[in-house]
Order: C-alpha cells, then structure tokens, then sequence
C-alpha cells in the first residue's frame, strides 16, 4: 500500500512549533489559529504514526528531531525548485466573492494573507449568485444565504445583525423615526438580500415588503443611495460598517436584530485537499472571528 504524504500544512505548522515553541507564535507566523496549530500536528502524529512532542514545552521527541530534519530538508527542495523565478512555480488560487463582502471585510484585511502566503498567488472574481453571476472556475466562493447548500461543503464565516440607517441630512429633514409606523410611512429603500420584513417582525409588526421604492441588489449601492439621501436601507452592520466610520450613515435605532442569513466559505468536494486552499480557509476563518 503507498504510504500517505501528510498535507504541506501540516509539515509547515510542525516546524513553525519545533522552531518557535509556542503554539500562539506558531499560529501568529501561520495566520491561523491556535486550534488550527493543534490540530494540524495531532493530525501529522497520526498520519506518520509516532509522537512528535514530548513534553508542554514543546520539546521533540527523539523521533520528532529526526522527523523534523526531513521536514527541513523537504521544504528547503521545494524552495529550491530549479527555474522557479518571480512567479513561476507560484500556487494559484481563485476565490469568487460578494462585492460588498469583499469591499468591507477581505480587502482591508487581503494584506495579512498576502504577507503570510508570498507562496500564493491569489485571485478574487466577482460572484452575485441572486442573479446568477458566478465564477465557474473558483476554487473558493464566499456566498451569503442561509447555509443550506447541497451541492458544495461549507463553513459558516460571519453572522450579523441588521438595522436601519440613512444620512443624517435625511433624518434631520425627515426624522425622528421612532416606531414602526414612523418607519413604514417613510421613504425605504428596498433589497432582495435584505427584507424589511425582519425587522418589522422583530417589532411585532406582520407587515409586507414597501410596495414602492427604489431598490437595489447589491448592499454596497443600498447603503451608496441610502448615503445620497435617497433613503432609509436596512443594513448589515458589519457591511455597512465604513459608511458609518466615515459619517456618511447614521443608526435609527439602538437596537439590532439578527439577520437570518450569515456568509459562507464554500468549496466543492476535494477542494481542501489542496493545502492553498485550506490555507485560504484557516486564515479568512481566524481574520473575521
């Protein structure tokens, strides 16, 4: 029988620990979490069949010190990989995202990937799968929706709350909105991903969507319109977050009510197997907890 080849993110969290000694240095170096450290070398320890650390101090084990040679050995090959120059040699990877997703958690946080995987070369393609523009070839998609995804394996990333918001122009001329009634006789602005019926149910209110209003199927324009006054959207706060940091929006109301979506990490079966992929996977999961 051919002997199994531990995944390379295994070898690289285990000589990450043997060097550093400190499953947080360890996880800090690798842009995943302690867990993840943990986990990663349980699973080489049963994969290769011996013990690697002796003691909590992270001390190898005799065979641990040997193992760890090759290990070194190995991965100084691969990084010596003849004609490997500039990008050649490179692992690629596709991740197919929400725009506003993209806009308001990954980019500010894209830098840390970047810095910890020089290794990898990362591409983002827009997907809006309510209207059927999806990124065939990814090999990761972020999808927002209720987790019920019967043809790929997933991995819940962010929940979220909602609430009101609009520019303060608006609320001066128009505000205060301070009940329900306040809200359904004002001027709302509409979203497939995002239905007022939540927050009016939350409210005790069995009210329908606003017949009338613009509306809008990305959250990122919702919140833009809601910024030009148009207005008032009911808005993921994570998503909506820098429109509030920069004053552009302002809350209603002090309160939030859990949105019954979430966004999703997404792959097809196997997809994991490529260690680029589970990298992706750990780092995004450790960067939005």
């Amino acid at each position: 029988m051919t002997a199994r080849i531990p995944p390379i993110q295994c070898l690289l969290t285990f000589e990450a620990l043997a060097r550093l000694r400190s499953v947080t240095l360890a996880a800090e170096e690798l842009c995943v979490t302690p867990s993840a450290v943990s986990h990663r070398v349980r699973q080489l320890e049963q994969i290769i069949g011996t013990k690697l650390f002796g003691r909590a101090d992270f001390s190898l084990t005799t065979e641990g010190s040997e193992y760890l040679a090759h290990v070194r050995e190995g991965l100084a090959s691969l990084e010596r990989f003849p004609g490997r120059t500039g990008s050649q040699g490179k692992r690629k990877l596709r991740v197919a995202v929400t725009p506003t997703f993209s806009r308001s958690l990954l980019m500010p946080r894209l830098r840390g990937f970047i810095d910890a995987y020089p290794e990898i070369d990362l591409t983002l393609q827009v997907s809006i799968p309510l209207l059927d523009v999806v990124a065939e070839d990814a090999d990761l998609m972020i999808r927002f929706g209720s987790g019920r995804y019967a043809d790929v394996e997933h991995l819940c990333l962010v929940t979220d709350e909602v609430t009101p918001l609009c520019s303060p122009a608006f609320l001066r001329e128009h505000g205060p909105f301070d009940s329900v009634q306040d809200l359904q006789a004002a001027k709302l602005i509409k979203s497939p991903l995002e239905p007022w019926r939540t927050w009016f149910l939350a409210h005790g209110a069995d009210a329908v969507e606003p017949a009338e209003g613009s509306s809008f199927n990305d959250i990122g324009l919702m919140c833009d319109a809601a910024a030009q006054g148009l207005g008032i959207a009911l808005v993921r706060l994570k998503l909506g977050q820098p429109w509030l940091d920069n004053g552009l929006l302002v809350r209603l109301s002090p309160r939030n009510v859990p949105s019954p979506h979430a966004h999703y990490l997404c792959w097809r079966t196997g997809s994991m197997d490529r260690w680029e992929c589970a990298a992706f996977a750990d780092w995004l999961k450790a960067s939005l907890a």
